[in-house]
């Protein structure tokens, strides 16, 4: 589960302890004779050059002794001067979370996303508008990083004409239910779904009373959160079972941007 709830950052000995990879001075033995190596400390220090700190890092499980050390990993980043003040008092952060690894398997991609200071664990959404770059590593410099992260930035407006949207649309118990039977997709197979009984009106009842409204907005912040946090049972014959928290980054970016898709399709054209 991403950890996007914090408000400090990290300095670079608790860096070195959530993500030691992001450290490696070197790549993975197993790369080729060309693969150029930009560590990722690199891009910490230029990022934070441009105003974006590093408030969260994680790194998945090595599979393999040969990439322990050099195996994916992520970093969030926040910049304290860009922030979206909503006229409802929902503070929205946008942040920047960097994956990249040093085995010669991923370029630098960076995912904006959105920290959403009412919800407790912090959840990011991304889309088409406000999505991903990607910059190899052969190549890379601090100009074209500070292009890019612009790049990013003046997506922006556009972000916030997308949430200001969502709140303006009303959802009665019919849409707000089949959002949910359609969010179940990003966790669950058509077979899992068609076998499990899964009672839609707890996956759209809210936590807290912030999200209580109809509005699109929060109802997709209800059902989102209930998804990845696995604040949901589900019924296999007589058997009931809570569902799994999503504590895998690499799953839970995929489960975030498809379920923020989903809810942005109900924007009309």
């Amino acid at each position: 589960m991403l950890d996007l709830e914090k408000m400090t950052f990290l300095t670079r000995e608790e860096l070195r302890t959530q993500a030691p990879t992001v450290f490696a001075l070197k790549p993975s033995d197993d790369v080729s004779e060309k693969y150029t190596h930009i560590p990722t400390l690199k891009v910490v220090d230029d990022m934070e050059k441009l105003g974006w700190k590093v408030v969260d890092a994680t790194q998945v499980k090595a599979r393999k002794l040969s990439t322990k050390g050099f195996q994916k990993h992520l970093v969030t980043f926040r910049n304290p001067d860009v922030v979206i003040n909503g006229d409802d008092g929902d503070t929205v952060f946008p942040q920047i979370l960097l994956t990249n690894s040093h085995d010669g398997k991923n370029a630098f991609t960076f995912t904006a996303g959105l920290f959403r200071m009412v919800c407790e664990n912090g959840l990011v959404v991304a889309d088409k508008e406000f999505g991903a770059l990607k910059m190899r590593h052969m190549g890379y410099t601090f100009e074209q990083l500070q292009v890019k992260i612009l790049e990013m930035v003046e997506s922006l407006p556009l972000t916030v004409e997308t949430l200001n949207k969502m709140k303006q649309i009303e959802l009665d118990k019919k849409q707000k239910k089949s959002l949910a039977r359609k969010a179940l997709t990003t966790r669950f197979n058509k077979d899992q779904i068609k076998a499990f009984k899964i009672d839609l009106d707890k996956l759209i009842d809210p936590v807290r009373k912030e999200d209580s409204g109809d509005d699109l907005w929060s109802v997709f912040n209800v059902i989102q959160e209930k998804i990845i946090e696995g604040d949901f049972e589900y019924k296999i014959g007589t058997k009931i079972r809570k569902a799994r928290q999503i504590k895998n980054f690499k799953q839970d970016l995929k489960v975030n941007k498809e379920l923020f898709e989903m809810a942005t399709e109900l924007i009309p054209n």
